[in-house]
C-alpha cells in the first residue's frame, strides 16, 4: 500500500501524534515515535522533491539557485512558500517548505554546541541557562549523528571527546590548505568539519560526495543528507503517514484548552480537520511562533501555550560577516563542498579583554561559479562594461571566504508577530520579523573580520573583500518558544511539552534558550529525539488503538 493510499485511507480518523512540519525535527520526532508504536501523521505543506530537478541538477544551476531554488521564500514565491514581512529586519529569513525542510537546501555543516552553551547565565551572567545541560543531549547527538551520517574526526580540543563519526572527513583540498595554513602561522586553533555529508557510501543508496560543488542547492546524488532520505522512509515502513500540499491554519483546542488536532488546506485546495491526541510543533523558529499565535481561543486568547507572552519573542538569528579573498592562483575553488571542510573555534568562549561576551566560529568557505562570481557572490559586485572579464578573471576560481557565525543573545524586542496586513494564498497572517543587531554582536562580528584580515594576509591574498553582516544570512531561527523550568519565564519545559497544554510540545529550533555560535541543526535533532523518547517512556496515554 503507498503513502497515498494510507492517506486517504485515514481521513477522519485521529491518529495518537500530529505532527506539524516534515523537515529536520519533524522527521527525525516521526521516525522515532512510529518506531515505538505510535500512530503518527504529519501535515506538510510543501512537497517531496524530486532530486532530478534540484538546481544542482541543471546546466543553468546558477540561474536556478538565484531564482526557483533560491534560499529566500520571498525570492524563491513558490505556491508552498509563505510571504515573510521583513522591513524591519536587516536579517532575511532563509527557509524551505518541503518534505526534508531546509535541510534540502543546507550546507549541513553540523557541529555541535559547547556544555558551556548551555551554561550563558552562570558562566557569563547574560541571558539565561538551559533547563538541560550538554551531557544529558550527548546520547542524542550521538543518535542523530548515526541516522544522518557524521564525516568527521575526533579530538578537536575545542571541544569535549565524543564518539567516534560514522565516516573520515571530507577532503580540505589544496584550496583549503591556504587558510588551514595561515591558521597554523597565527598559532589559531582549526579543526575538520563535522559535516553530514558523505565522504564514502553510507545509508540507503546514498554514495559519497563527488566534490561537484553545489551541495547546498539540493543534492541530486544523494550524498547529502536530508530527512526525506534519512528519517522519512523509516517513519514510512513504522506506517507514519505525511500529508503533504498540507497548508495549517491553526492548532484546534477543546473547551479545557487541550490540543484536538489542527485546521489545514489540503492540496487542492479544501478546508480539512486532522483530529489527534497530541500535537507536536515543527514549523521552525518562524512558521511555529505563527501558528500559536494564529490559533488564539476563548482558552487561549493571548495565543495557543502563551500565558508567559514570550510566544515570538526572544527571536535569535546567527549574525554572519564574510570575508573573501582573492588569491594570485588558481584553485578551482568552485569544487567540493561549499563550506563543510574545516573550521576555527578559537574565538569561540568569553574572554571579556575582547570587548564582548560569548564569541564567534569561522566557517572556511570556497566559492561558487562564473555568474555567481559576476554578481559578486560574497564580495564586492563586478562592474558591467569594460574590465569586466579580466576581473571575472582574476576572481573566477581563485577565492576562498571565511564566514563568521556570531552567538546572538536573546532580547525581547527581537519578535516573530502576525502582519495585520500581508497574507499567505489561503488568507493565513504572514509572520512579520522585527529584529536589530545587538551591540554586542555588532562587537563580535568587528572583531571577527579584523582577525579574518589577519589571516588572508597570512595566507597571501591579493585582495581581501568584507561583507560586514550578510543581509540573507537567517538559516537559524531560534527563541520564539523558549524552554524553561519557570512557566511565567518559558513557553516550554525541559522536554519541550508546553507549560499551558500538556499535550502540545515544539521539537525545533524555537525552544532554544541562546543560540549558540554553531550551525542548530544537530542540536534541533537532539532534542526532537529526546522528546519523542520522553512521549514513548512517559506519555502512554497519547497512545489508541493498536497498529
Amino acid at each position: 500500500m503507498t503513502n497515498k493510499d494510507r492517506t486517504t485511507e485515514r481521513d477522519g480518523e485521529t491518529v495518537d501524534i500530529l505532527v506539524i512540519g516534515a523537515g529536520a525535527s519533524g522527521g527525525a520526532a516521526s521516525a522515532w515515535l512510529a518506531e515505538a508504536g505510535f500512530d503518527v501523521m504529519c501535515l506538510e505543506q510543501g512537497f517531496w522533491q524530486d532530486a532530478s530537478k534540484y538546481a544542482s541538477a541543471s546546466p543553468d544551476y546558477e540561474f536556478e539557485m538565484m531564482t526557483n531554488w533560491a534560499i529566500d521564500p520571498n525570492v524563491r514565491q513558490r505556491a508552498e512558500d509563505y510571504p515573510v514581512n521583513v522591513s524591519e529586519s536587516p536579517v532575511t529569513p532563509v527557509m524551505f517548505n518541503g518534505v526534508g525542510g531546509s535541510t534540502i537546501l543546507w550546507s549541513a555543516h553540523t557541529p555541535r554546541f559547547h556544555p558551556s552553551d548551555f551554561r550563558v547565565k552562570t558562566l557569563d551572567g547574560v541571558a539565561d541557562d538551559w533547563p538541560i545541560t550538554y551531557d544529558e543531549l550527548e546520547e542524542y547527538y550521538d543518535l542523530n549523528d548515526e541516522v544522518m551520517g557524521c564525516s568527521g574526526i575526533s579530538g578537536d580540543p575545542a571541544n569535549p571527546p565524543r564518539s567516534p563519526r560514522q565516516m573520515p572527513p571530507l577532503p580540505i583540498g589544496d584550496d583549503g590548505m591556504r587558510l588551514v595554513n595561515a591558521f597554523e602561522k597565527l598559532g589559531w586553533h582549526w579543526w575538520p568539519s563535522d559535516s553530514y555529508i558523505n565522504s564514502q557510501r553510507y545509508g540507503e543508496g546514498r554514495d559519497a560526495c563527488n566534490f561537484c560543488g553545489h551541495n547546498h542547492m539540493g543534492c541530486y546524488q544523494r550524498a547529502k543528507s536530508s530527512t526525506d532520505l534519512t528519517y522519512w522512509p523509516r517513519a514510512l515502513r513504522s506506517g507514519a503517514v505525511i500529508k503533504t500540499g498540507a497548508r495549517v491554519r491553526r492548532i484546534t483546542t477543546d473547551a479545557a484548552g487541550r490540543a484536538t488536532g489542527a485546521d489545514y488546506i489540503d492540496s487542492k485546495g479544501q478546508e480539512r480537520h486532522q483530529s489527534a491526541r497530541a500535537v507536536i510543533m515543527a514549523a521552525n523558529g518562524i512558521g511555529t511562533p505563527r501558528l500559536l499565535l494564529n490559533s488564539a481561543s476563548d482558552s487561549h486568547p493571548e495565543g495557543l501555550a502563551n500565558s508567559s507572552g514570550l510566544v515570538g519573542k526572544n527571536l535569535m538569528f546567527h549574525p554572519f560577516a564574510m570575508i573573501t579573498g582573492v588569491f594570485p592562483e588558481k584553485m578551482n575553488s568552485w569544487r567540493g563542498p561549499l563550506s563543510n571542510f574545516a573550521m576555527s573555534q578559537e574565538f569561540y568562549e568569553t574572554d571579556r579583554s575582547r570587548g564582548f561576551v560569548r564569541g564567534y566560529t569561522y566557517q572556511f568557505q570556497r566559492s561558487l561559479g562564473p555568474a555567481w562570481v559576476a554578481r559578486g557572490g560574497f564580495t564586492d559586485p563586478i562592474p558591467w562594461g569594460q574590465g569586466h572579464h579580466e576581473e571575472l578573471e582574476k576572481r573566477l576560481g581563485s577565492m576562498m571566504g571565511m564566514a563568521v557565525i556570531g552567538e546572538d543573545l536573546p532580547e525581547l524586542h527581537n519578535t516573530v508577530d502576525l502582519d495585520p496586513e500581508l497574507t499567505d494564498s489561503d488568507g493565513i497572517p504572514a509572520p512579520r520579523i522585527r529584529y536589530t543587531l545587538s551591540q554586542n554582536s555588532r562587537d563580535q562580528l568587528d572583531h571577527a573580520i579584523a582577525n579574518a584580515k589577519k589571516v588572508f594576509e597570512t595566507a597571501g591574498a591579493s585582495d581581501i573583500y568584507v561583507d560586514p553582516m550578510m543581509q540573507q544570512s537567517g538559516w537559524h531561527l531560534m527563541g520564539t518558544a523558549r524552554m524553561g523550568n519557570d512557566p511565567a519565564g518559558s513557553v516550554v519545559n525541559r522536554w519541550g511539552q508546553t507549560h499551558d497544554v500538556d499535550n502540545l510540545f515544539i521539537i525545533d529550533g524555537s525552544i532554544f534558550v541562546t543560540g549558540a555560535a554553531v550551525n542548530p541543526t544537530p542540536t534541533i535533532q537532539a532534542l526532537a529525539l529526546r522528546t519523542a523518547d520522553h512521549i514513548v517512556a512517559e506519555r502512554a496515554d497519547l497512545k489508541g488503538r493498536a497498529r
